[in-house]
C-alpha cells in the first residue's frame, strides 16, 4: 500500500483511494483486516483522524466494516462495488468528453474502435 501521498486532492480521498485500489488489485481481499487509522497514521505521517476519515468514507459507503475491538476489514462484495462505481466514473470523466470530441472531428464509431484497437496492439 505504500504510495505517495501528493498535494492534488485531500489526504483523506487519497487514503481512501488506495485502499480501494489495494482491493482491486488483490492486494486486500474480502474479509481481511485492513491497516489501523494509527498504522496508516504512522505509515504515512499523517494525523490518525484524517486516516480515519478516509477509511469511514469506505464505511459509509459499504466497503468496509468493523469487527468491533478487532479493527475494519473488507467487506463481501467490496471489489465488485469499487469496479462498478469506478467504470460509471471512468465513462462519465474519460468516455463521453472523447465521444463528443470525437463526434465533432467526425470521427466515426468505427474510426475509434480501429484507434482503439491499433493503439492496443502496440502497447
Amino acid at each position: 500500500m505504500q504510495e505517495l501521498l501528493s498535494q492534488e486532492k485531500s489526504i483523506y480521498i487519497q487514503i481512501k483511494e488506495m485502499i480501494e485500489t489495494d482491493i482491486l488489485r488483490d492486494i486486500l481481499l474480502e474479509e481481511e483486516r485492513v491497516p489501523s487509522t494509527n498504522e496508516l497514521a504512522k505509515l504515512y505521517a499523517i494525523n490518525p483522524a484524517t486516516a480515519a476519515k478516509g477509511v469511514n468514507l469506505l464505511v459509509d459507503e459499504g466497503i468496509l466494516y468493523k469487527k468491533r475491538g478487532i479493527g475494519m476489514f473488507v467487506a463481501e462484495g467490496a471489489k465488485k462495488a469499487i469496479q462498478k462505481r469506478r467504470k460509471e466514473n471512468f465513462f462519465k470523466t474519460y468516455v463521453q468528453g472523447m465521444l463528443i470530441e470525437a463526434a465533432s472531428l467526425g470521427i466515426t464509431k468505427e474510426d475509434l474502435i480501429d484507434m482503439i484497437t491499433t493503439e492496443i496492439g502496440e502497447v
